[in-house]
């Protein structure tokens, strides 16, 4: 029988064990692969003090057995190894044919990651508390709660991938956000029927404001998302049929220019009819268009609603048109509008004013172009009193 290896303290090596010249011991162990890989420790016990000027360390055997849980579970014992960044970067890989906000937005949490400690952390080591704190430290730096909330949404999809492959057992990420950080979004909520008759009638008299009116007509009757209107050609507009055809929507990036997309889902795909007023305000909006270039923009062509300069107008240019107007309009009105006064706030009051009428769910939803008709219903929690009693009158009748 051969004799068993020991230490130069008497004690047995295991199989697998070794000390090395330097002092140092090593295990050796065969990964998933069939590849030789080895632990190293200059402990071989968590008792052994660690040789002065060498960095602190779990000892070998403690290694080892977390080696062998992993095995055991199956957890792969290089990918928990691969770094926050790595992680990412191979989740929005495998994820690729996104849209180009989608593109914009990938990279800037990539580069939060990459400026940030966590980053370069080992998807093993991050525990709840690491992404607590990362998200503690995203306020600090000034990212807005729905940020922070989305990039969360984001790493924890990293996670659960970085689960499914057999890299680590738990989400660090799996937490519900409020109870770190306190939401301090303001809640987008609908122009009243006073607010919304008030609104129009001064945008109508403003010298400056006033050539905006059709367009504010158009969003408070149809509910178009603001990039779905900016895209409208003249071939949408269906005046026989009274129908406004949305397959496409109108962006701008400071990268890449003008460009078109397909709507923001597969629901957004849809035909809106036009009321009297909407009918009327496009018909003058094609009278007063003038001074169009002739531009062409991934095949589509004389779009509806130009800015000074005859170039199709886009999101940003309603932002700051909406401030301006939402500023003037509250000075002179003891009711201010809401605080966030956008151009979705127009398509949140359409939505809202169609339930409160009594609207189908399902066709309020088609009209609206959601992929799910729970963000259709959670328009008719604005439901006000006079549209309650109404629709207890009726059920009455």
């Amino acid at each position: 029988m051969s004799e068993k290896r020991r230490d130069s303290k008497n004690r047995l090596l295991q199989s697998g064990e070794s000390r090395r010249k330097d002092g140092r011991y090593a295990y050796k162990y065969t990964d998933t692969f069939g590849k030789p890989k080895f632990l190293y420790s200059w402990k071989l016990t968590p008792t052994d003090k660690i040789p002065a000027g060498k960095r602190d360390d779990i000892s070998l055997r403690e290694k080892e057995a977390i080696l062998l849980k992993d095995l055991n579970d199956g957890i792969d014992p290089i990918g928990k190894k691969m770094t926050v960044c790595q992680l990412y970067a191979k989740q929005i890989r495998q994820r690729g044919n996104v849209r180009h906000n989608t593109e914009n937005g990938r990279a800037r949490l990539m580069k939060i990651l990459e400026q940030d400690k966590l980053g370069s952390c080992s998807i093993e080591s991050v525990k709840l508390s690491d992404a607590k704190e990362w998200a503690l430290r995203m306020k600090e730096k000034g990212y807005s709660f729905k940020t922070i909330s989305n990039d969360k949404r984001s790493l924890k999809a990293a996670f659960y991938t970085a689960i499914q492959d057999d890299c680590i057992r738990k989400n660090p990420f799996d937490f519900k956000l409020n109870t770190v950080l306190k939401d301090n979004t303001e809640p987008k909520v609908p122009l009243t029927p006073a607010q919304e008759e008030s609104f129009l009638s001064f945008a109508q008299g403003d010298k400056v404001y006033q050539k905006y009116y059709d367009e504010l007509i158009i969003l408070l009757g149809t509910g178009l998302r603001i990039s779905e209107l900016c895209g409208l050609t003249d071939t949408d507009i269906d005046f026989n049929n009274r129908i406004i055809n949305v397959d496409h929507q109108l962006l701008k990036s400071s990268k890449i220019g003008y460009y078109v997309e397909v709507p923001k889902t597969e629901s957004g795909v849809r035909q809106i009819p036009m009321s009297d007023k909407v009918y009327q305000a496009f018909k003058r909006v094609l009278q007063n268009r003038k001074g169009a270039k002739p531009i062409i923009i991934d095949g589509y062509g004389n779009f509806l609603f130009l800015n000074r300069d005859g170039l199709p107008k886009v999101a940003v240019n309603y932002d700051s048109m909406f401030k301006g107007l939402a500023k003037k309009y509250n000075k002179t009105h003891e009711e201010a509008l809401p605080k966030v006064m956008t151009p979705h706030t127009l398509r949140h009051t359409f939505c809202t004013n169609m339930a409160n009428k009594g609207m189908n769910p399902k066709a309020l939803q088609y009209l609206m172009g959601h992929s799910n008709i729970t963000m259709t219903l959670n328009y008719y929690a604005h439901a006000t009193f006079d549209s309650a009693k109404a629709e207890m009158d009726r059920l009455a009748a």
